[in-house]
C-alpha cells in the first residue's frame, strides 16, 4: 500500500542552488531511485540525476541520502523513516554539474596516474598461470563498481580540497594493493616500481589515517581498510623504515 513522503532535494548547478521540497507517492518495495523517477515524471521533470543499471552494479546513481553516501538504487524506502523528510543531495566531495549529478573526473585522472599491470616479459598471453590462493587474495578488490562513494566519504579530500592533487583516495590505493598482490605483475622487476613506495610517495597513502569510513559506505562490502589500506601501509613501513630492508637497498644500489 502506498503512502506520501516528503523529499528535500538539492537543486542547482556549479553557480549555486538550494533545496526544493516535493511530496511524492511511495509504494511497497521501492528504492529511492524509483521515487526519484516518479518525481521526474510528476513534479520535477527537469531534475537531473545520473543512473544506468538500477541493479547496484554500474555505480552511477551515487548520492547522499539523509547525509550518508549511498547508491539510490540500493537504498530501500523501507529503511528510511516513514513520515519524516528524506533529504537527497549530490556527493559533496565532487563539483556539482546540475542537481544530483556531480563531476567525478577527479577519479578518472587518478586512475590514469596508477601504473597499469605490467605483464611478465617471458610469458605470452595465454601462458599466465596463477595459484587459486593468489587469485583469492585480490579477488575481493575486483568487486569494485567504481561508484566513488569511498572517494566521496574520505575526509582527506571531503574536508580538504587542497589535498586532491596529492591524494588518490581509497579506491585507487586499493587498486595499487591489488597490483602489488598480483604474482605476475612485473612492474618492479622490469621497471623498478615498488608499488607500496609509489602509493606512499606518489598517491598520498600517508594521508590515510584508517578511519574505515570508506569501508562503511562500500555497497559491495569490500573491506577496503582492513584488507587493502592497512596491508599496504605495513609494506611501506617495511620498505621505508625497517633497517634490514634499508640496508639491503643500499647494498643493491652500490653493486
Amino acid at each position: 500500500m502506498g503512502y506520501q513522503q516528503n523529499f528535500r532535494v538539492w537543486r542547482g548547478d556549479a553557480t549555486g542552488g538550494d533545496f526544493a521540497e516535493y511530496d511524492v507517492e511511495v509504494n511497497e518495495g521501492e528504492v529511492v531511485l524509483d521515487v526519484v523517477h516518479r518525481m521526474q515524471s510528476t513534479v520535477a521533470p527537469d531534475l537531473a540525476v545520473r543512473w544506468n543499471c538500477k541493479a547496484g552494479k554500474c555505480g552511477s546513481c551515487s548520492a547522499e541520502i539523509n547525509g550518508k553516501p549511498r547508491l539510490m538504487c540500493m537504498t530501500r524506502m523501507s529503511t528510511l523513516p516513514q513520515g519524516s523528510t528524506v533529504t537527497i543531495t549530490p556527493m559533496r566531495t565532487f563539483p556539482v554539474i546540475r542537481d544530483l549529478v556531480t563531476d567525478v573526473s577527479f577519479n578518472y585522472q587518478k586512475a590514469r596516474e596508477v601504473r597499469a599491470f605490467v605483464p611478465p616479459a617471458d610469458l605470452a598471453p595465454g601462458e599466465y598461470r596463477m595459484q587459486q590462493v593468489d587469485v583469492e587474495r585480490s579477488q575481493e578488490f575486483r568487486k569494485c563498481i567504481e561508484c566513488y562513494l569511498c572517494q566521496n566519504t574520505c575526509h582527506v579530500v571531503r574536508d580538504h580540497e587542497e589535498n586532491k592533487p596529492n591524494f588518490s583516495g581509497p579506491r585507487f590505493l586499493m587498486r595499487i594493493t591489488e597490483l602489488d598482490m598480483h604474482p605476475l605483475d612485473a612492474a618492479e622487476k622490469q621497471e623498478g616500481i615498488k608499488r607500496p613506495l609509489a602509493a606512499q610517495d606518489e598517491h598520498g597513502l600517508g594521508y590515510c589515517n584508517i578511519t574505515k569510513c570508506c569501508t562503511e559506505v562500500c555497497p559491495e562490502h569490500i573491506k577496503i581498510t582492513d584488507n587493502a589500506l592497512i596491508p599496504l601501509k605495513e609494506r611501506v613501513v617495511d620498505l621505508k623504515f625497517d633497517p634490514l630492508f634499508i640496508r639491503r637497498r643500499k647494498k643493491q644500489r652500490t653493486h
